[in-house]
């Protein structure tokens, strides 16, 4: 990959990850960026290094998209650290042994809980248990990804959640990142009716 094709990526995926309008998916990874409009820019150096680091589009993509996960509004230089190199490790990681790691904070999760339906229940607009523990990194966001695309209780949480700073942005950040999981989830499924 040039430079240049690696900030297209990035602007993609970020434009994904910050925009509620931008799907990735939608537009084939497509954005307005011009080769003039990245050879203008003072940061253009870090995606020429970028590209040097990861020759192929679906390592540079993985990268990206787990570092923006952790934080959606990366700057460039911060792709260049080794705390961006440790994110791609770990959420490596965790999407090679998804299960594995899913069916452990299921057991994490539901294991003592006398009605796992409190784990998802809004209280006078606080979080929920399960939210709260994904928040505080106690469980991985993708087992919350994959629990929503099971149950369907985003909806439920965003009409009852009073928060309007934190909430929002982890919201969209939950919802544009399941995109990048495995849409198949019947094998969690079937893992979450083994636990409760």
């Amino acid at each position: 990959m040039t430079g240049y094709e690696t900030f297209a990526l990035f602007n993609s995926l970020k434009l994904h990850f910050n925009r509620e309008s931008y799907d990735y998916f939608k537009y084939n990874g497509k954005s307005n960026i011009s080769v003039d409009a990245f050879e203008n820019r003072r940061d253009k150096y870090h995606f020429h290094k970028l590209s040097r680091k990861y020759t192929n589009k679906e390592d540079m993509e993985l990268f990206f998209v787990s570092n923006l996960v952790e934080k959606p509004n990366t700057w460039a230089g911060d792709l260049l650290t080794e705390e961006a190199d440790i994110n791609y490790k770990t959420h490596q990681k965790v999407l090679q042994s998804l299960s594995y790691f899913f069916e452990n904070d299921c057991h994490l999760l539901f294991d003592g809980c006398d009605n796992p339906n409190d784990l998802f229940k809004v209280n006078d607009g606080d979080y929920p248990v399960i939210l709260r523990k994904t928040m505080q990194k106690v469980t991985q966001i993708e087992t919350l990804c994959i629990l929503n695309k099971i149950l369907g209780f985003e909806p439920n949480w965003n009409s009852r959640i009073a928060d309007t700073i934190r909430w929002p942005e982890f919201r969209l950040r939950l919802l544009k990142y399941a995109t990048f999981l495995p849409q198949d989830v019947l094998k969690y499924k079937l893992i979450l009716k083994k636990m409760i």
